[in-house]
């Protein structure tokens, strides 16, 4: 008996239609009955809900789970008809088609026949013409190219408006307030999911010749790792997922098209440092058995440490200057134009977006700016609103301070944590710099890789390793703390709760990932000290000192270690994740015949998008923005290896949404919102950071002093540096704190950290700053205030320069709205000549 009745139906199962094969189904909606105390309450709600929805014009049929394929899940299909459509189309204010655009489309360009592989299919790229478009409204319907009813509205636009009943629609009175709303209905467990559906199996066209197969283009269009050398489909992933996913993936593609020059310029920078090594007269004299050999330096930790000689580390020094070079300074400038560039060209870009999608009259979705269920179900009083006239709840301002308080303290504390934990890892650093100092010195066996494993190259390395999972940790901890907060602050409207979250992580996230790189790049061997008079933190532990080579390269280490795992993980979690999920689900679907396993079940077996996804996507390119603006001074492979990420991170986007999670209800959204003043913020930032990394982290600014203030050979003006720039201590000076258990060779003087400017032992004064170190200090100072200013007149140039709106954007908006205008005008007095 049960066979034959699957069989009967076995086009419904394939087809994302009703049983009569005629109406979409725009939602489904599905249960599970638990029999326990809630029960009775549960099957009142959904009786209610259901009722409503039927009364708001909607029409439903259920699928008993007898049919499903567990045996156990009730699915409601919702359908809406025309009327319904043309009601909430003119009530959300819709754009329909009024005319096909008859504006000539650009001049095309010469160089398109050699972008001509990377181009997608005319067909794929725009799915439909392009038109003009007005409001909806019921009283003109003649007025609108209304070919068919059934296919006039997309599908994204049908499940949009299904949606906005869904939220509004009540379900019952309990104690004493009204209750609406699919949210608290999954929130409370009446319904187990609600969503609409793919519109057809992403590996496959589906049976129906109805079927738009639209999800199975973007598979292999779009979502297939093969085809990430092609272009975005954005016409279509807007058709099909709204314009709030849609213009996500025009920023990170454009993003990514912006990195490529970013990237090579890199290259560019890197290659030079690579093939100069040679001709870097630092480095030679530090390799130089006559000059680094000689040269003795004072022990890296207390008693137990040596004396050693400075040619130990003749490689760390080679490729020390891959990174500091002068091509560093060229990069750093390079970069702060770059960002603006960016910023900017995106700006246009936004802009035409929003006239090709009709957006440019678009103000915040009346679905954002509508109260947040939450909102009114917390706040008990009423006040009238001066805008509608009407009572609606609010919140007093005295439990609003009470909130922000004890939300502003969680986010100090967790900032206060994330300092705690860095702090920790530096005395983890000054812990084992000892051990590692004294181990790699005594042992013979670690002979072979010492010169390349400096104790402080070793240090960094575990550390930035131990850093990276401590920022995972937090991450993780941090995220649900976030959201919890932000829930007990009850923002007002889901804009507001959107808004008050990205600060929140933002802010954490900062701190967290950069936290270690401003350590290494602004305080690390700044505050030694000298022998005698070392610097030690809780008096206990001896501050370390940078590489002999300077502390850029360990700011290289720590910033690739942290930003290629975060990337690393972040793969990791978006697609291998969401893939196990579904396969663990699906296990058992695997062994039953197609026929059983219906498109709304197999929709329903994926994951969730959530009201978050994009949030965490933009978070976490917005993070890696910051890696390549902030700290690219010090590592110009740092574009390359973003570059490299986003090629990957598009098609693992595309990839998880076609195929590891349910269809995301279609929204509206005409630009990035809060992440573009962010991304503006850490613009400028990025400028500061980078001249201060140049001036302080960098050696440059020494050896372009020495080079033309202290040099004393014309022919070789470098030589002699390494002598010049490594003070002289007397052995017979350290006191019994920090001086070595041995001296086999006895020594009598040893040179002080690389780069410290003091007066000899024989100085009347002694160990104190020679006038080179004030020489320096202010070039640096000078460099700072040249460097930021010179880029940030040439920002506000091009920005200037570059205005906000192309030209022939403009054009076309005006004369759109000067056509359709017309159009409407004629309408109007052909209405006005048949009622004479």
């Amino acid at each position: 008996l049960y066979l034959p009745q699957i069989d009967k139906r076995h086009e419904s199962k394939d087809s994302i239609f009703f049983r009569d094969g005629v109406r979409r189904i725009d939602f489904v909606l599905s249960y599970v009955d638990d029999l326990n105390k809630e029960w009775e309450k549960k099957v009142e709600r959904r009786k209610e809900f259901e009722s409503n929805l039927q009364k708001a014009g909607l029409e439903l049929e259920t699928e008993d789970k007898k049919e499903s394929e567990d045996g156990k899940i009730y699915f409601v299909k919702i359908h809406a008809p025309w009327e319904v459509l043309i009601t909430y189309a003119e009530v959300l204010n819709i754009k329909v088609p009024i005319k096909e655009n008859d504006i000539p489309s650009a001049v095309e360009n010469p160089l398109d026949c050699m972008l001509a592989p990377l181009r997608l299919p005319e067909k794929v790229m725009h799915p439909e013409p392009d038109y003009f478009t007005a409001p909806f409204s019921k009283e003109k319907q003649e007025l609108y190219l209304i070919n068919d009813e059934s296919t006039f509205f997309s599908p994204s636009m049908r499940n949009r408006i299904v949606n906005y009943i869904l939220t509004r629609c009540p379900y019952g009175t309990e104690e004493g307030k009204k209750k609406f709303g699919i949210k608290r209905l999954l929130n409370n467990g009446t319904y187990s999911a609600a969503y609409p559906l793919h519109d057809c199996q992403y590996w496959k066209k589906a049976n129906d010749p109805n079927c738009d197969n639209e999800r199975y283009t973007l598979y292999m269009e779009w979502a297939r790792f093969l085809r990430f050398y092609k272009e975005q489909p954005l016409d279509l992933i807007r058709k099909y997922y709204g314009e709030k996913i849609g213009i996500y993936f025009a920023w990170l593609g454009f993003y990514t098209e912006m990195l490529f020059l970013a990237a090579v310029v890199g290259l560019i920078c890197f290659l030079y440092g690579l093939f100069t090594m040679d001709e870097n007269m630092s480095s030679k004299e530090i390799c130089d058995p006559a000059i680094g050999g000689e040269i003795i330096m004072c022990p890296l930790c207390d008693r137990e440490c040596e004396y050693w000689r400075l040619n130990t580390t003749c490689e760390s020094s080679e490729y020390s200057h891959l990174f500091d070079n002068v091509a560093t300074l060229f990069f750093a400038i390079f970069m702060g134009i770059w960002v603006t560039l960016f910023l900017e060209f995106w700006k246009r870009r936004q802009a035409r977006l929003k006239y090709e999608w009709d957006l440019v009259d678009f103000e915040e979705e009346q679905q954002q700016l509508q109260l947040r269920p939450e909102y009114e179900a917390k706040c008990t009083q009423k006040k009238k609103n001066p805008v509608t006239q009407e009572m609606e709840p609010y919140l007093p301002i005295t439990s609003q301070a009470v909130r922000f308080c004890i939300s502003g303290t969680t986010v100090l504390f967790w900032v206060s944590l994330i300092i705690a934990s860095m702090i920790a890892v530096i005395v983890y650093r000054l812990a084992v710099y000892a051990a590692f100092a004294s181990l790699m010195e005594n042992t013979q066996t670690l002979q072979p890789i010492s010169g390349l494993l400096t104790p402080q190259l070793a240090t960094s390395v575990t550390a930035s390793c131990l850093n990276f999972v401590i920022i995972m940790i937090l991450n993780f901890l941090y995220e649900r703390i976030a959201i919890w907060i932000t829930d007990m602050e009850i923002p007002r409207t889901h804009m507001e709760y959107e808004n008050r979250l990205t600060m929140k992580m933002f802010l954490f996230q900062f701190v967290n990932y950069y936290s270690s790189c401003f350590y290494v790049a602004f305080f690390k061997g700044k505050f030694v000290g000298y022998p005698g008079a070392y610097t030690y933190m809780f008096n206990r532990w001896r501050n370390e000192e940078c590489d002999p080579a300077g502390c850029l390269i360990e700011l290289t280490t720590q910033l690739t270690i942290v930003m290629a795992g975060k990337q690393i993980w972040g793969n990791i979690q978006e697609a291998i994740v969401p893939w196990i999920c579904n396969w663990w689900g699906r296990r058992k679907a695997r062994n039953n015949p197609e026929n059983l396993y219906s498109r709304w079940e197999q929709d329903h077996d994926l994951q969730t998008f959530g009201a978050l996804g994009l949030f965490y996507e933009y978070l976490e390119m917005v993070i890696q923005f910051g890696f390549i603006t902030l700290f690219v001074a010090s590592f110009p492979l740092a574009p390359l290896l973003a570059l490299m990420n986003n090629i990957l991170e598009i098609r693992v986007d595309s990839w998880k949404l076609t195929t590891q999670y349910r269809r995301p209800v279609a929204a509206k959204a005409h630009s990035i919102g809060v992440w573009q003043e962010i991304l503006n913020g850490m613009a400028i930032l990025s400028v500061v950071t980078n001249a201060f990394i140049v001036a302080f982290t960098s050696d440059m600014i020494p050896r372009l002093v020495y080079y033309y203030a202290y040099s004393e050979n014309e022919d070789s003006p470098m030589s002699g540096y390494i002598n010049n720039s490594l003070s002289v201590f007397q052995i017979s000076d350290f006191p019994d704190r920090n001086k070595p258990k041995l001296n086999p060779e006895n020594f009598v003087i040893c040179r002080l950290v690389y780069r410290d400017y003091r007066y000899p032992p024989d100085h009347e004064r002694k160990y104190l700053h020679t006038m080179q170190f004030w020489h320096i200090l202010a070039a640096k100072l000078a460099f700072i205030i040249i460097m930021e200013h010179v880029v940030f007149i040439v920002k506000f140039f091009v920005a200037w320069m570059i205005p906000d709106v192309p030209a022939d954007v403009k054009a076309k908006i005006k004369r759109e709205k000067y056509l359709t205008q017309k159009i409407l005008h004629e309408y109007e007095l052909e209405k006005l000549k048949e009622r004479l």
